[in-house]
């Protein structure tokens, strides 16, 4: 005979397991779609040139970042006009959830032997009046001072910090959703910060002014895309 003590017991444990299989992802939000992030990223535009992609701090893709990455853009890019270099990496992943997510650069820089010297969230002006939510970080190494601003996008969302990162996810897999992400980073070598900065902040705009209106949304998310389509962008 079960006793009411088995019973609540043997109900809590079904609870529970009703639970975990309703918070369990069943749907993924791509937003790249059929398309490569290699075809979408322009070769150049506005000025920019590219070129290989030497000196660019790169990911290491063994081990778990083999699973994390489906794909990834390296290119440099030069502006005769602004006597200027950027580097530009995207790390595209399809599935992203607790054990896979985007490495951020202020935990990957200092795990290649960089100090991270200064770290702040920061607004990128796009055209159409929208603004893209980055960080920028001036990293060093010796005498290198290398300057960047990153963003990453986690479905229709742009976490600015591993923490937003991680409620994101939650919320995605509480409505079902398994999100796919990526991870875009512009940096130029400079010891004139200030200048490095005025540079990314041309430059980026400028690229994905270039990116085609139907696959930008890969990038930056639906909304900045669609307030750049309006602008006619």
């Amino acid at each position: 005979m079960i006793s009411k003590r088995d019973f609540l017991i043997g109900g809590a444990c079904l609870g529970a397991a009703g639970l975990a299989y309703g918070l369990e992802p069943r749907r993924k939000l791509v937003l790249l779609g059929n398309e490569k992030m290699e075809s979408i990223v322009p070769k150049a535009f506005a000025g920019w040139t590219s070129a290989a992609a030497e000196g660019l701090v790169k990911p290491k893709l063994e081990g778990l970042a083999a699973k994390l990455y489906n794909e990834v853009v390296q290119r440099s890019f030069i502006s005769q006009a602004l006597e200027a270099e950027v580097m530009l990496l995207v790390a595209y992943g399809g599935t992203q959830g607790d054990v896979v997510q985007l490495h951020r650069p202020e935990a990957c820089y200092p795990a290649l032997g960089f100090e991270i010297d200064s770290k702040k969230s920061t607004a990128v002006a796009l055209p159409g009046g929208s603004h893209l939510p980055a960080v920028k970080i001036v990293a060093s190494a010796g005498e290198r001072k290398e300057s960047l601003i990153y963003w990453t996008r986690l479905g229709e969302d742009l976490p600015l910090t591993s923490t937003d990162q991680r409620e994101i996810l939650l919320k995605d897999a509480m409505q079902g959703f398994i999100p796919d992400g990526v991870l875009v980073r512009a940096s130029t070598v400079d010891d004139d910060t200030d200048r490095a900065f005025k540079v990314l902040n041309a430059f980026i705009p400028a690229l994905l002014s270039a990116v085609k209106a139907s696959s930008r949304p890969a990038l930056i998310g639906t909304a900045p895309s669609k307030a750049m389509a309006a602008a006619g962008v």
